[in-house]
């Protein structure tokens, strides 16, 4: 769909279907609403007043506007209440609007005002960007392997801006939403691919296909280089399969930038993970293709780091391996080495995120970085103690948890924290080797954030558990339909424009 930003009144602009806010608990219309529904003989006010609409956040109410205005239908989104409206309930009431409209048969262009710039007070730019997100995210469909594709939906989307004066605050935070959600829906795009057509060389081909279009620098190495470099614990877990590995690195170093202290973003990028020797229970194994989940994130978050030209320099590392159990498969109780020297004993070959990570994290240090951020889609704890409301987050820097918790609640991609107590590394203390990978059921959560802990070289650190995220089988809101998510992507962006 595309995105049009225009001066004007509503009321008076002619589309398929206009749409109009409306606050839970009013009953007589102001602002734009108001001049609609004055233009419309009180039609929105006789709508309240019979009961069937209470402006009740996520409720939407189609009416025709009987030749009264240009346009021949009205949609009514409710906002919920007031006092707790805010940027996701921007985002939240847009994508109710687009995927309300996408069903509706006769709609294929529509306009709307931006939901919260007016009475709500919120910032103008950001609800801006808010609205551009909802309304995309919503009408996301994963790439289908069909012979009869489900219709494209919605053609144009007209954002309305009665002030000469707000128009360029709208135009800029539009355009700023329309990349982040497109990026978004890169991310969306890797994770839902089946594995057979998206294996490790593939994901960095794609990676870097995009970097060139963005203009990214981008580096990847195979498994040739990775051994003389000594990552012999990420290419442990590559042993079984036959996809080679490879470790992609992106670069975003707009002019000025080149030298500067950079955000490191790590996503582990298991294209298919079976559990290796350690295999899997067959039933839910197909949901293992979004293993890969935060490697998307790190992709499609430098994607829209380089549109937006972010002032600030951004590093992109993903571990890209699949993880099989052949006759070459590394087994439990092997012990590997990493390329710092650092050794690590192998009691599971299921947890293999946190091994291809351990020498994504102890590459980046070459980087003399200002913070580094790993995401992986690393334990099925996470979702145990979290649901799938916020990803986990570990963090050895008070600054970067306090930034990240910051930027997960302005971009709706949220996380909360867990401890990183001394005592967790009891749990992965090997009798072998220096840690091993998997401590059982008994070590703790943290723990597996603590294996990880042992591999960072020095630099502010953040681990984010985002295995209980990256997939939904039902809807999750509005702007957020079943299927992969594209979590991630928004936190980075957020967190690069913050810090």
């Amino acid at each position: 769909m595309e995105i049009r930003v225009v001066q004007g009144d509503i009321a008076q602009l002619e589309s398929d279907c206009i749409v109009v806010n409306l606050f839970e608990g009013v009953s007589a219309p102001s602002g734009a609403t108001g001049a609609v529904d004055q233009a419309l003989g009180g039609a929105i006010s006789r709508l309240i007043a019979s009961g069937d609409f209470t402006g009740k956040a996520e409720s939407a109410a189609l009416l025709y506007t009987d030749g009264k205005i240009p346009s021949p239908r009205l949609l009514v989104v409710g906002l919920g209440k007031a006092e707790k409206f805010d940027l996701h309930g921007v985002r939240r009431a847009s994508a109710v609007a687009s995927k309300t409209l996408a069903k509706t048969g006769g709609v294929k262009n529509y306009a709307t005002i931006v939901p919260g710039a007016g009475i709500a007070g919120l910032d103008v730019s950001q609800a801006s960007q808010s609205m551009a997100e909802g309304a995309l995210m919503a009408l996301y469909q994963a790439t289908q392997y069909k012979r009869e594709q489900k219709p494209a939906g919605l053609d144009s989307c007209a954002v309305v801006e009665f002030s000469q004066e707000k128009l360029a605050e709208v135009t800029a935070g539009v355009a700023r939403g329309e990349v982040i959600a497109r990026s978004v829906h890169t991310a969306r795009d890797l994770v839902s691919e089946p594995p057979n057509l998206l294996f490790p060389m593939e994901l960095a081909s794609r990676a870097r296909k995009m970097a060139e279009k963005v203009g990214l620098k981008s580096t990847v190495l195979g498994e040739a280089a990775m051994r003389e470099m000594g990552m012999n614990i990420l290419l442990a877990v590559s042993k079984g399969s036959g996809h080679e590995a490879q470790f992609l690195i992106l670069e975003h170093a707009p002019a000025g930038h080149e030298e500067e202290q950079p955000l490191i973003c790590a996503g582990k990028g298991i294209t298919f993970d079976t559990g290796g020797i350690s295999l899997k229970p067959e039933a839910e194994m197909w949901r293992m293709k979004n293993d890969m989940g935060g490697a998307a994130a790190v992709i499609g978050a430098l994607e829209a780091i380089g549109r937006l030209n972010l002032p600030r320099r951004v590093i992109g590392v993903a571990a890209c391996v699949e993880n099989m159990p052949d006759g070459l498969a590394f087994r439990p109780a092997d012990i590997v080495t990493g390329m710092t020297g650092k050794t690590a004993e192998i009691i599971s070959t299921d947890a293999e995120g946190r091994l291809v990570l351990a020498d994504a994290l102890a590459y980046v240090a070459r980087f003399n970085p200002s913070a580094v951020v790993d995401l992986a889609t690393l334990t099925g704890a996470v979702g145990v103690a979290l649901g799938t409301v916020r990803g986990g987050l570990f963090a050895n820097n008070e600054d970067l948890q306090a930034a990240l918790m910051a930027a997960g609640e302005r971009s709706g991609d949220k996380l909360w924290p867990f401890p990183m107590d001394k005592e967790y590394v009891e749990g992965i203390k090997s009798d072998m080797a220096e840690v091993k990978n998997s401590g059982g059921k008994g070590s703790g959560l943290s723990s597996s954030a603590k294996f990880l802990e042992h591999f960072t070289e020095g630099y502010p650190w953040a681990h984010l558990d985002i295995a209980n995220m990256v997939w939904s089988d039902t809807e999750k809101g509005a702007e957020n339909p079943k299927g992969a998510t594209g979590y991630g992507v928004r936190l980075l962006v957020e967190l690069a424009s913050a810090i």
